[in-house]
């Protein structure tokens, strides 16, 4: 990819990706993890920040990736904070698939044509290089063993591959119960990360319509006017 670090939408894909039937472990919910790995991607990279349950542009200046600085722009043009919840919770479906399609540019997957009964065309994608999947494994894997703070990136991933289902995908069976709860655990380690990720809960949840409460917000202050719904939502993504 011509870079050592992935973003973390890409790590989130890698992690979902099964090197074995060449599926996205669930898909239903990794678009909505998708929208807040990319606010995680945004925030460590300083343009925007969290105001309460809300995600405000502090600099719009690009990141040189197309794909955050379009969520970026998306983001300058509501020109007010907007909850997490909302944002996440708009038309997300294809994120998966523009990401798929990104990392196949770059070299890390390559897609491969198929037919389901026979008949239904079908795209199932396989990692070129398993050593930076298996990279991305241990920095959890690390993480949940030794018990040590991780860094933001990995507390990050962690809680977004918690709130999107991951974790019977990563950590399977009885055995990997208690790694389940520790990965689970390792939401608290980052506020950014565990901000996009109750959001991407309660979007499940169906609870996008209720404000979260944010002990950090100052009392009295006004709401801000309603989130108007995002632009045109994307094409449903081809991959399964």
């Amino acid at each position: 990819m011509g870079r050592s670090r992935r973003t973390l939408p890409e790590e989130l894909l890698l992690l979902a990706l099964d090197p074995t039937t060449g599926t996205t472990a669930q898909p239903q919910s990794l678009d909505l993890g998708l929208a807040g790995a990319q606010l995680v991607e945004l925030a460590l990279a300083g343009r925007i920040a969290p105001d309460g349950d809300r995600i405000a542009v502090v600099m719009p200046r690009p990141t040189g990736d197309p794909t955050l600085d379009s969520a970026l722009e998306l983001l300058r043009r509501r020109g007010s904070p907007v909850r997490a919840v909302h944002w996440i919770g708009g038309p997300r479906l294809g994120l998966r698939q523009i990401y798929l399609a990104h990392l196949e540019r770059c070299g890390m997957v390559h897609a491969v044509a198929g037919q389901m009964c026979g008949v239904l065309p079908t795209t199932r994608y396989q990692a070129t290089d398993t050593a930076v999947s298996r990279d991305i494994k241990a920095r959890l894997d690390s993480a949940i063993r030794t018990g040590v703070p991780p860094d933001p990136r990995t507390a990050a991933l962690a809680a977004l591959a918690h709130a999107v289902g991951l974790g019977k995908h990563l950590y399977p069976g009885n055995e990997g119960r208690s790694s389940r709860s520790r990965l689970r655990d390792l939401i608290r380690h980052d506020p950014m990360g565990g901000l996009v990720a109750h959001a991407v809960m309660d979007v499940q949840n169906g609870a996008a319509a209720q404000p979260r409460r944010s002990p950090a917000a100052p009392p009295g202050r006004q709401s801000a006017v309603p989130v108007q719904p995002r632009r045109g939502s994307m094409a449903r993504a081809a991959a399964h």
